[in-house]
């Protein structure tokens, strides 16, 4: 009888002890969704500011920021490929050799050494795909299906949402006659496997293609519950980037035109997954990010009509995409991960290089010790357990120039450039493409971003103190490249 109790009584507090222990010693490793927008800027989304006072409400966004961690200051590279570049190595995109935007036909492409967030999950046992857009470069060793990921779907992995348009364009200049079967394709590949076209990449498609995009992460996030292993579903879509043609469902539903009918698309999606999830009682069990590359697009002219111009909001900073000012670099991330990241909003200083060594300790994967890495785990940060963060600065980069740095709350310049859709003396560089970067006289610009966030008024004369500290970070960087030297810049106009 006493052996009966004993064995009832062990249990009993076995599993007392079970609904006691901390939600990691229960859980097997999180899956994580990274869905990553094209050009949101800080002031888009309703839980930023925009939204409904944009003409362009956000409603399944909004509702992520109030059950997650809302980041103030998460910080990014001036496009899309630095970007992606810096996301997946974490490090600066220039380790890489893609500080430019990645251009079909150019030789520009991630290199076959780099490792990727991918390839460090997969190693630590995630099934591992990526649904839209790589944008890391055309060359076989760049491709996704052979940087970690099991999986991959969507645009030519060295093309931008717009490389439909090349046909068109090709024939009003009367300067190619690209067949349909020859342009830009819909491809697709497994693991290890050459790229295969599925069909060509057209305007109609374009309007659909983050639907397909989504369907293919629910069968994905299905098919890797179904064997009971964890999975990354990388889902960079194309809302919001240019041209802003959205789905039939979608077109005309917002106050401000194609921009807002996008935007609010974009918003859907986000639904369609969270949605998913909770179908599949996955979502207490992962890790969702939303997040945008950079900044928002300027406006620009769209071939589909008139109407609104097709641009978004920078919020209260100063710039867009392509700048190397604030409203470039500062854009909106969201981190939901159900009874572990406390709902909050934090202006800890956060860069897209960060998910690598956070997703890294939280996931038991290996961060590369034998290469700089530039992101910092901010595991704590989203466990609560320091506020405040673990980074102080930021560089920033444009081709074979360092042109920037952030520490703390200020921005600190060493070039000035042309004038420009940020104002006069601002910080343009054209869509991260051309650059027209000049040398200043020898004292970097500084900025107090939280005091001005137009960054109109120069302080570095009376804050003369500040350009040391940023300076520091600048030796500390070229320390670095001592035993690890970067590749050549990137590069399309010197030779």
């Amino acid at each position: 009888m006493n052996r009966r109790r004993h064995i009832c009584f062990g249990m009993v507090a076995s599993f007392v002890a079970m609904m006691v222990a901390p939600a990691s010693a229960q859980q097997q490793k999180p899956n994580i969704l990274l869905i990553l927008a094209d050009n949101i800027g800080y002031g888009d989304i309703g839980a930023y500011g925009g939204g409904e006072l944009r003409g362009a409400p956000t409603p399944r966004i909004d509702r992520l920021a109030a059950e997650g961690l809302r980041l103030t200051q998460f910080l990014v590279e001036p496009s899309c490929t630095p970007s992606r570049a810096a996301l997946m190595t974490g490090r600066y995109s220039i380790r890489s050799g893609l500080s430019l935007v990645a251009v079909e036909g150019t030789p520009i492409s991630l290199p076959a050494t780099e490792i990727t967030m991918a390839g460090m999950l997969r190693e630590a046992g995630y099934a591992t795909a990526i649904f839209g857009k790589w944008h890391l470069g055309a060359q076989p060793y760049s491709q996704p299906q052979n940087k970690g990921f099991d999986e991959f779907y969507g645009i030519p992995p060295g093309d931008t949402w717009d490389a439909f348009l090349m046909i068109e364009q090709a024939r009003q200049t009367k300067t190619l006659d690209i067949p349909i079967d020859k342009g830009p394709q819909i491809v697709e590949a497994a693991r290890g496997e050459p790229l295969k076209a599925v069909k060509p990449y057209t305007a109609d498609v374009r309007r659909e293609i983050d639907w397909e995009l989504a369907e293919r992460g629910v069968d994905f996030m299905r098919r890797q519950k179904a064997v009971g292993k964890p999975f990354f579903l990388y889902l960079p879509i194309s809302r919001t980037h240019f041209p802003n043609l959205p789905s039939k469902r979608f077109e005309g539903q917002s106050r401000v035109g194609q921009f807002g009918d996008s935007l609010m698309e974009g918003d859907a999606i986000v639904g369609r997954m969270l949605d998913a999830l909770d179908q599949l009682g996955l979502a207490r069990d992962t890790i969702v990010v939303f997040a945008s590359d950079n900044g928002p697009d300027g406006p620009v002219s769209r071939p589909f009509g008139g109407g609104m111009p097709d641009m978004g909001s920078s919020g209260p900073w100063r710039g867009a995409l392509g700048d190397i000012s604030e409203g470039s670099i500062r854009t909106a991330a969201i981190i939901r991960w159900p009874e572990r990241v406390r709902p909050r909003s934090s202006n800890a200083m956060f860069s897209i290089m960060d998910f690598f060594p956070t997703f890294a300790r939280i996931a038991g994967g290996k961060v590369p010790d034998d290469r700089p890495i530039d992101g910092i785990d901010q595991t704590d940060l989203l466990l609560g357990g320091n506020d405040n963060g673990r980074r102080e600065h930021l560089l920033t980069f444009v081709g074979p120039s360092l042109v920037a740095v952030r520490w703390k709350q200020f921005r600190i310049y060493f070039v000035d450039v042309a004038p420009g859709r940020s104002g006069p003396g601002g910080a343009t560089l054209l869509g991260g493409v051309g650059a027209s970067a000049a040398p200043m006289n020898g004292y970097p610009k500084v900025f107090n971003i939280e005091a001005d966030p137009h960054e109109e008024h120069n302080i570095g004369e009376m804050y003369e103190w500040v350009i040391g500290p940023a300076l520091k970070t600048v030796e500390e960087y070229k320390a670095s490249l001592v035993k690890s030297p970067n590749p050549p810049a990137a590069n399309m106009t010197r030779f």
